[in-house]
């Protein structure tokens, strides 16, 4: 009873996040459980079935090449799942290394990593360069998490460098620094715990961005290669059909706006949920 009356109240006062924690479980579990939910195998080809609107056989229709929709969106969602975590934590990690490096020791080394690494990144539009690595590099999914990772983490490090410059002179700070603990100790245990919060909320917000980059890629081709079932390459399969079979491309993108939303929703949550100036003004 204690733990379903905050929640009641959390939910009263942000139903959007409701909303968005139902679409990212229906994303999350049908990535985790595509084999099992799954009644066909997404590269299975029946041309006797082919273009089938949905039915109580295939229930988001078929394919040009009678391959099952459905079971392509649930394999997909597993591909843009272990993308974007991919992304995100390879984005985080080189993120939080150079941003907290700028931030804790500034100086010189602020200055080169802040205007010759970060802002130059930052520069570039971020789907371009990762066009651009993803086409240098080839199709695959290491490739494209590189080429993802490589256009998205300098906005984690100038996020981190901003948190640390800002509680790098807390009087904790300064205490620990005092009694000899070293500079790796000091960021680990005193100062990346308490700047994690808005690092969460970027987190998640950045996950909606890696399924919609991840998405765009496949679908100029530069993803993961066939027979793998991507939301983005079945988007471009659909653009011939779009006229006699809208089925095609009105599933891949409702799953590809369910799961960006629902993820945005949750950042927007955990930031007012984090934010203890916001928490007091809601009430919650």
């Amino acid at each position: 009873m204690t733990f379903l009356t905050p929640l009641r109240h959390l939910i009263r006062r942000q139903p959007l996040a409701a909303v968005g924690a139902v679409l990212l479980a229906l994303f999350v579990f049908g990535g985790l459980f595509a084999p099992w939910l799954a009644h066909y195998s997404p590269a299975a080809i029946d041309l006797s079935h082919r273009l089938q609107p949905p039915s109580w056989a295939h229930w988001a229709g078929t394919d040009e090449l009678g391959r099952d929709t459905l079971a392509r969106l649930l394999w997909g969602a597993r591909l843009s799942l272990a993308v974007s975590v991919s992304v995100v934590a390879a984005s985080l990690a080189l993120g939080i290394a150079v941003g907290g490096l700028a931030g804790y020791l500034g100086g010189w080394i602020d200055t080169a990593l802040t205007t010759f690494a970060m802002n130059t990144f930052l520069a570039l539009p971020g789907i371009l360069l990762a066009i651009a690595f993803a086409a240098f590099l080839g199709p695959g999914f290491l490739n494209l998490v590189l080429a993802l990772a490589v256009g998205g983490w300098a906005g984690y490090a100038r996020l981190v460098r901003a948190q640390v410059m800002s509680v790098r002179d807390r009087e904790y700070v300064d205490a620990a620094r005092a009694l000899g603990a070293g500079g790796l100790r000091i960021f680990f245990r005193h100062i990346l715990p308490n700047i994690v919060q808005p690092i969460l909320v970027q987190a998640a917000i950045g996950m909606a961005g890696v399924i919609l980059a991840e998405a765009t890629l496949s679908f100029l081709g530069l993803g993961i290669p066939a027979p793998t079932p991507s939301w983005g390459a079945m988007l471009n399969d659909a653009r011939s059909h779009l006229f006699d079979s809208p089925h095609l491309a009105l599933f891949p993108a409702a799953a590809v706006a369910g799961a960006v939303l629902g993820f945005n929703f949750l950042g927007d949550a955990l930031r007012d949920q984090l934010d203890p100036r916001t928490r007091l003004e809601m009430g919650l």
